[in-house]
């Protein structure tokens, strides 16, 4: 059995608090009975707010990062049982923004997966190609690579993994869905290499430039579980159609 499509707002460095709770309390009340899960990953300094907002709504908090250590001298860092602590369920590892403006690679983000499923959190590790990559035809194997550097041997059921090609993250541009179907059932295939069947329990999300308008056309492709998405998560009239949009699909 197929596990639930999931959809999780990444707020990145936006957002204040009044306005954190605000959209949580929009959420909390307007989701309903909807049949996917559905998280929501604030800045750090905002997670107590927005988790108490959220109450028992069933919508999942989510941290940005973290560390791979559970405590110590690493000022700024917050650690998996930190997040755990203040009731995240979800973590996103991975981002190309980490990737980039912290020079993450690989390794590292599989280092922090690995912490953030031994405290109990379950990671969305985000995978993507840049523009430059994809017009030389290197796709496929960046993707291949990064899952193979990033995702550890775990519990599938605890991983989650995100396509999110850093040419269509906040740009406007998306990938067509045939783009979006080969990367996705790609994924798949690698995933299943390594997972076996168990693979299937791994959720694969899309991300970059997901809206309302576009979201029903890219959750009827195959394999795409649900969506990662940033900027159309920073607002309730943006994000509730998207979550409308994956609770039809």
């Amino acid at each position: 059995m197929a596990p639930r499509a999931l959809i999780a707002g990444n707020w990145k460095m936006n957002m204040d608090r009044v306005s954190s709770e605000v959209l949580a309390s929009a959420l909390a009340q307007n989701v309903g009975s909807v049949a996917v899960d559905l998280a929501v990953c604030p800045p750090s300094v905002y997670l107590s707010p927005v988790s108490v907002v959220l109450g028992s709504s069933g919508v999942a908090l989510g941290g940005q990062d973290c560390h791979t250590a559970q405590n110590g001298a690493h000022t700024g860092d917050v650690s998996p049982e930190m997040l755990a602590d203040l009731g995240c369920t979800y973590v996103i590892v991975g981002h190309s923004e980490r990737r980039t403006d912290h020079g993450e690679s690989d390794a590292d983000i599989r280092a922090k997966t690995t912490a953030a499923l031994a405290a109990g959190l379950r990671a969305i590790v985000c995978v993507g190609e840049s523009l430059a990559q994809r017009e030389a035809g290197e796709t496929l194997a960046v993707i291949a690579a990064q899952l193979a550097g990033s995702v550890p041997d775990a519990d599938p059921a605890a991983l989650v993994v995100a396509y999110e090609p850093i040419w269509a993250i906040g740009t406007g541009k998306v990938p067509t869905t045939g783009q979006i179907g080969e990367v996705h059932a790609f994924m798949r295939a690698q995933l299943r290499d390594r997972f076996g069947e168990g693979a299937d329990a791994i959720r694969l999300l899309y991300g970059g430039s997901v809206k309302g308008a576009n979201a029903a056309e890219i959750f009827a492709v195959n394999d795409v579980d649900g969506a990662l998405v940033g900027g159309a998560s920073l607002t309730a009239a943006d994000f509730l159609p998207i979550v409308a949009a994956l609770d039809a699909a």
